[in-house]
């Protein structure tokens, strides 16, 4: 049910950088009270700010007041990710025959599109609707090692039923890999730390991490595993067997029950102190799990509010990590005559006050 607010759109000025590019910042109000924050720089979303079952609001996202930070080290917060988000082997992959070799950023391997992914450059950003805004950014021929000039598009779209809308849409001049995601973190109490939100995953199955968190090309089933989300369970409750012999948390790609290509449920977050509750759709054929374990501790976010480990989760839609050095993974090669379509969906409502079933 909608509220009296209105919804509307607004435009400012975020900052700009170091050789004067303006970069602008979009606010995305809807008729409850929920209030998005978007900026051009790596379309990134700054702020998500969604009210409790009392009205209250708080902002469940991590982020930047300034633009300042943003161009300073930080573990993605809400950045935009590609050209091929995750991580590609010894940052190397055939491609029709031909060897391409991309940035090595992580080590021998390639993470998030590299040095300069597109969490790190200035899209066009515009008002599409009263309810949407659109980024759009061309990557070059050859950019960090990935053939093809890609035209990508994101459209940000905030509704009256408190959906958070991210579609993407891309094509290129030459074949090419293309893997985009988000990378929010979120934390629905609005501060402290996410180990007592309540998780579930709609994934029968993982792919197997390896050395460095590269699959190994196994894909298993999460039963009987520390990874097994298929009903809610606290994030809490068993991450600390994973500090030793894991990745000091979860960080892990869970394959999405049901046939890609069609938007289905993913995943549902739920916060037991303020009743908030995420559910995410996708139409990607996977999420990756993440639970910020090796930030730096005491980075200050909007508002003052101190990220420690732990501070947020993403659920970050994608294909399988390293998908071109995998035949059987789901294939992620772009070609010139096929278009990119990519849907996820970040829905909120309020345990305490009745949730809607998914679709």
């Amino acid at each position: 049910m909608t509220g009296l607010l209105q919804a509307e759109i607004t435009e400012t000025r975020f900052g700009k950088l170091s050789d004067g590019t303006p970069v602008k910042l979009f606010t995305l109000r809807n008729a409850n009270g929920m209030v998005v924050k978007f900026t051009e720089y790596g379309a990134t979303l700054t702020e998500l700010h969604v009210p409790d079952a009392n009205g209250k609001t708080a902002n469940v996202t991590l982020g930047f007041d300034n633009l300042e930070q943003y161009l300073g080290r930080h573990p993605a917060f809400g950045c935009t990710i590609g050209r091929y988000a995750n991580r590609i082997a010894g940052a190397k992959f055939e491609l029709d025959g031909k060897l391409i070799e991309v940035t090595r950023n992580s080590g021998p391997n390639h993470i998030h599109g590299g040095r300069k992914h597109f969490g790190k450059v200035v899209w066009n950003g515009e008002v599409n609707s009263a309810q949407s805004v659109r980024f759009s950014y061309t990557a070059k021929d050859g950019e960090e090692g990935f053939p093809g000039e890609l035209k990508v598009t994101l459209i940000v779209r905030l509704t009256d039923n408190n959906e958070l809308q991210l579609s993407y849409f891309a094509q290129t001049s030459k074949p090419t890999v293309v893997n985009l995601t988000n990378h929010a973190y979120f934390n629905l109490s609005g501060s402290g730390n996410i180990l007592d939100h309540e998780l579930q995953l709609f994934a029968e199955n993982y792919t197997i991490p390896g050395e460095r968190l590269i699959p190994t090309g196994e894909i298993a089933t999460v039963e009987g595993t520390l990874l097994d989300f298929r009903k809610p369970r606290a994030i809490g409750a068993r991450i600390a067997q994973l500090y030793e012999d894991g990745p000091g948390g979860y960080d892990h790609n869970y394959v999405v029950d049901g046939a890609p290509g069609k938007r289905r449920r993913a995943a549902r977050v739920s916060d037991p102190k303020s009743g908030r509750v995420m559910e995410v759709l996708t139409s990607e054929p996977a999420v990756q799990l993440y639970t910020l374990n090796g930030a730096r501790t005491n980075i200050k976010g909007v508002g003052g509010v101190v990220y420690k480990r732990h501070a947020g989760l993403a659920l970050e839609t994608q294909h399988y990590p390293d998908s071109p050095n995998h035949p059987h993974f789901p294939s992620t090669v772009l070609r010139p005559d096929e278009p990119f379509i990519s849907q996820t969906v970040f829905r909120f409502s309020n345990a305490r006050a009745g949730s809607r079933t998914l679709d």
